[in-house]
């Protein structure tokens, strides 16, 4: 959409579509508005501006100049204006994306090992208490270690290809198994192991998957901030805290949990 704005002393409608009536006023100014063009003439000088025709996270609001609707989620929201640089917004998307994927995976667990101990199906731990959990395969120590190790080697790998674009899938570089793991692009791998699949093999023309991955992954990161504060406050898990809340619905909700 375009709105022409303009101290009229005269106004026409452009030639290519059909004539439109503006009103102008020979003091004031004139504003016409169309969903092809307006051009309003000011003493033989075109005043033509453009709108924005995109979503923001606030309805009426001007985004920022450095965030022009191409990244996936793009809404325009950076009150803190950190992707004002350039290379530092790339590492802010790859860093939202990973967070967004753990996230998603966290409450996916959290929400099926609680389900699964409520239910008695299996004797597991609340979540919050599963890291103090004794397994007699190994020690935590050892698990800690080795957890350490291949998340470590994992996002080493990932950040060098985030540096050097390619460069993780280059032959020789992962034990000969390069290929398997070749990744479409930085933050989305590939692969019959990292994307068993196939789906958005034209990574570049896959805006849409990449916008239904975001925003469900920032769905998921404002989630556990609420499972996160809910065991704080309650001290039991997720599913506990939604059969106590359907048990009583009118008097068993957030309000009553933080004022008790």
């Amino acid at each position: 959409m375009e709105i022409a704005v303009g101290r009229c002393l005269h106004s026409l409608a452009h030639s290519a579509f059909p004539a439109r009536k503006i009103t102008c006023y020979k003091t004031g100014y004139g504003i016409g508005r169309n969903t092809t063009n307006w051009i309003v003439k000011r003493n033989c000088r075109t005043v033509v501006v453009q709108a924005q025709d995109r979503q923001t996270w606030l309805p009426g609001l001007d985004p920022p100049p450095y965030l022009d609707g191409t990244l996936p989620g793009d809404f325009g929201f950076d009150p803190l204006g950190l992707g004002e640089d350039p290379e530092s917004l790339k590492w802010y998307v790859q860093a939202e994306l990973v967070h967004s994927r753990f996230a998603m995976a966290g409450v996916a667990g959290i929400l099926v090992t609680d389900l699964l101990r409520v239910t008695g199906i299996s004797n597991l731990p609340v979540w919050y208490e599963a890291g103090a959990t004794k397994f007699g395969f190994a020690s935590t120590q050892t698990l800690f270690i080795v957890q350490l190790l291949l998340m470590g080697f994992v996002e080493t790998k990932r950040y060098m290809d985030f540096k050097n674009p390619g460069s993780q899938a280059k032959e020789g570089s992962f034990f000969g198994i390069e290929v398997a793991l070749e990744g479409l692009e930085p933050g989305y791998p590939g692969g019959p192991l990292l994307n068993p699949l196939g789906l958005a093999k034209d990574i570049k023309n896959a805006h849409e998957l990449k916008l239904k991955e975001i925003k469900n992954g920032r769905l998921a990161m404002v989630a556990m901030l609420g499972i996160f504060i809910q065991a704080y406050i309650t001290h039991v898990g997720p599913i506990d805290n939604l059969i106590e809340h359907l048990s009583n619905p009118w008097h068993k909700t957030i309000i009553q949990t933080l004022s008790g």
